[in-house]
């Protein structure tokens, strides 16, 4: 993807879009850019996003699989949510379909329960539309509702400062980005779902639907003690997105674990440099938090038990701008 034409064309839709409500329709939290967009309405701060699976929704249709793709489109938007300190409330799904098939809806929905359940979110509703003239298979998105309990405040990675230590939560695999190149690349090399990578037991196939985490559980925990001063859902864009957080310091990415699994294969397939493996995927680390250097062992101990027991510092907060990983010789200077 071209994420600079990307950039443009949506520059081009907000400078289109002129109007600003009235207060009375709630004051809107001034965070360009960020996970979620944050409106204050009278003592509540509510958090609001919206995400898709993509085409990774492709692959389901080629396996006949749907229930991983249903647990995903909870996971892109809560994790988002989990991104600015909210606790997710409740989800609308979307999706639009040449036609419906009462089979396929039931393993998205099967999928959806699994997502929500593990997010503690509801789902209010939703809507499906039959559109043959504009999709050939199916499309699935979701826009998520969450707010901050009590007196807790949004958490925007303003003040992350040089020192603080960026903490590390392992992925499950590509998540529900990068499905573009990964099939590309799997019809330039004639390479089969039914194949076995070096290291794996399942087939390819069955990894690459695997769903994408939902982090919510043990980023509330750390949320809840105060610890985070900065959290980031590595989704598209890969290591990039932490510049979302805070653009005045750099994210110095000294200690990230070694390419595994349908990383490495990846890497070996494609033959891509670095600095296009970490803005394409997320590379085994699919969340981030920033914390202070005095809560290193306390926010390691908490994560292990809330689930995250292969939580790592991955890096730390330095002087400067973007992130750099300095193994690989890279370094982003913008999101």
């Amino acid at each position: 993807m071209d994420r600079s034409a990307v950039a443009t064309a949506l520059s081009a839709l907000l400078k289109g879009v002129r109007y600003r409500a009235p207060s009375t329709s709630g004051r809107v939290m001034d965070l360009p850019g960020h996970y979620a967009g944050l409106v204050r309405i009278g003592r509540e701060t509510l958090a609001l996003t919206t995400d898709g699976v993509g085409s990774k929704l492709l692959l389901a249709l080629e396996m006949d699989r749907w229930e991983e793709v249903g647990e995903d489109v909870v996971a892109v938007n809560v994790n988002d949510l989990s991104a600015v300190g909210a606790r997710p409330a409740a989800l609308l799904d979307y999706v639009a379909c040449r036609a419906p098939e009462s089979a396929i809806f039931a393993a998205i929905g099967r999928g959806l329960d699994r997502g929500l359940r593990k997010a503690r979110c509801s789902l209010l509703g939703g809507e499906t539309a039959v559109v043959p003239d504009l999709v050939q298979a199916l499309d699935l998105s979701g826009a998520a509702l969450g707010f901050f309990p009590g007196r807790r405040r949004p958490v925007t990675g303003r003040d992350i400062h040089p020192g603080d230590l960026v903490v590390g939560l392992p992925s499950s695999g590509f998540h529900a980005n990068g499905y573009t190149l990964v099939r590309r690349l799997l019809e330039t090399h004639g390479v089969g779902l039914a194949e076995r990578i070096t290291g794996e037991r399942a087939p390819l196939g069955r990894l690459l639907l695997t769903p994408t985490r939902i982090y919510t559980a043990a980023v509330e925990a750390v949320v809840e003690s105060g610890m985070a001063v900065g959290l980031a859902h590595i989704s598209g864009g890969g290591v990039r997105n932490l510049v979302r957080l805070n653009p005045r310091v750099e994210f110095c990415l000294d200690s990230l674990p070694p390419p595994q699994g349908v990383f490495q294969w990846v890497s070996a397939l494609s033959e891509l440099p670095p600095s296009e493996l970490y803005q394409t995927f997320n590379m085994g680390i699919g969340f981030v938090l920033v914390v202070r250097p005095r809560f290193e062992t306390s926010v390691l101990d908490l994560l292990a038990r809330t689930g995250e027991p292969r939580a790592r510092i991955i890096g730390q907060i330095r002087k400067g701008q973007g992130v750099r990983l300095p193994h690989e010789g890279v370094r982003y200077t913008s999101y």
